[in-house]
């Protein structure tokens, strides 16, 4: 059974930073593809980052430049570094995970199979 626990939401003025960590319990192998999503109120979920296990990273092009999805196979954890926020980054951001056969990006996310509860994140302007 594999779990996925976001943590690190808050709110933040605009042009703050938060670092975003999700931590995995039960076996997840470092050849795991891990990534992150968000969804705003009334908006689809979308894909952040995404990060193999090779640390071959992928980006949303909204975040590339401002964000940072790294991960620490010894502790487990997943993080996502979010600089230079906006109010358009407010949303619930979720990390998620799938084994890989190489291939690892968050689009589809359908290939995600694991999933946390999510992280709330406010930006006031």
């Amino acid at each position: 059974h594999v779990e996925l626990v976001e943590s690190g939401g808050g709110s933040v003025q605009a042009g703050g930073s938060l670092r975003l960590s999700c931590t995995t319990s039960g076996y997840i192998g470092s050849s795991w593809c891990m990534g992150w999503f968000r969804q705003a109120p009334g908006k689809q979920r979308e894909g952040v980052a995404s990060i193999n296990y090779d640390g071959t990273t992928n980006y949303a092009d909204s975040v590339k430049s401002r964000f940072t999805i790294s991960r620490d196979n010894a502790k487990n954890t997943l993080y996502l570094q979010m600089n230079s926020l906006t109010p358009e980054d407010a949303a619930m951001y979720y990390c998620a995970a799938f084994e890989s056969n190489g291939y690892c990006h968050f689009y589809p996310a359908i290939d995600f199979r694991y999933w946390g509860q999510g992280s709330q994140v406010t930006i006031s302007s």
